[in-house]
């Protein structure tokens, strides 16, 4: 069977690719961001996970208001991405592992849930970027599982329901009849706002409650509605809830391993999280 090693949150904001692109890693600015990454990246090189279900939000490049699935799954043999007018340059393409999204689809479907399946799909930086800082070097050492979650066109799934999603993902990857080593990844956030009169919003606080709830009280931010959580974290903060489904893959006990919290990114606070999986 597969072996579920943990998961890793991290932001994605499209700046961070900017500061990739221009080598900027070590300005006084961005250096407490890019720092924080080094731990993580030493555990990728400890654990060597031979694949990456990765949570993430597309942002218009895939799906756009007139087609948002709640919930997507990537069944496709590689995944590319575009120019998302960012100034981001494009990266290598990533192969797919077909036969665990199947597996998961076919789990998903038998839990109740009805992800849209996409036998071709671009992925855009709430994918590539998190790749691109866990493997700076970008030749992609894994295999890859994209799952979408919708946060942009109202209404979006509960928080109780991507802790479900996650759960029953993270059920199937450690059923899958296979001899791999499973990394979740979960990206977004933390709390931000680019429009409106609350634009800039960043709550510390409660990203900080959110982030340590993540061990040992995933449930914590299911008490919540979307609405409230939209008022706590932003109108794109909300994103959290991709954060909640990689937290639900590990099940009942998990181990934080890393932190790193920086404000600002952009406009954003920016949260990274490595949870290692328990028995």
């Amino acid at each position: 069977m597969a072996t579920l090693l943990g998961s890793i949150m991290t932001s994605h904001v499209p700046a961070i690719g900017g500061a990739i692109a221009r080598n900027r890693q070590h300005e006084p600015y961005w250096k407490p961001f890019f720092d924080g990454f080094a731990p993580v990246r030493q555990w990728l090189a400890e654990t060597r996970p031979d694949v990456a279900v990765l949570f993430y939000n597309d942002h218009g490049l895939q799906f756009f208001l007139d087609k948002m699935p709640t919930f997507a799954i990537g069944a496709a043999p590689e995944y590319r991405n575009a120019d998302e007018g960012w100034g981001i340059p494009q990266v290598a393409p990533f192969a797919g592992n077909e036969d665990l999204s199947w597996h998961l689809v076919e789990s998903l479907v038998a839990a109740e849930f009805d992800p849209v399946v996409c036998q071709e799909m671009l992925v855009d930086h709430a994918f590539t970027l998190p790749m691109a800082l866990l493997w700076p070097d970008q030749r992609w050492p894994v295999t890859v599982v994209p799952v979408c979650i919708n946060t942009v066109l109202f209404p979006l799934p509960s928080a109780a329901r991507c802790l479900r999603l996650g759960q029953t993902i993270g059920r199937a990857v450690r059923a899958w009849d296979r001899d791999a080593r499973v990394v979740v990844l979960g990206t977004g956030g933390l709390s931000h706002q680019l429009e409106g009169e609350r634009a800039g919003h960043i709550n510390r606080d409660f990203d900080l409650r959110f982030m340590d709830s993540l061990t040992r009280e995933p449930e914590w931010a299911t008490q919540y509605s979307i609405n409230e959580l939209v008022r706590q974290a932003g109108t794109q903060g909300i994103e959290l809830l991709m954060w909640l489904a990689a937290r639900g893959a590990l099940g009942e006990h998990a181990r934080e391993r890393h932190r790193n919290y920086h404000i600002p990114i952009s406009n954003t606070a920016a949260g990274l999280l490595l949870l290692e999986a328990l028995a």
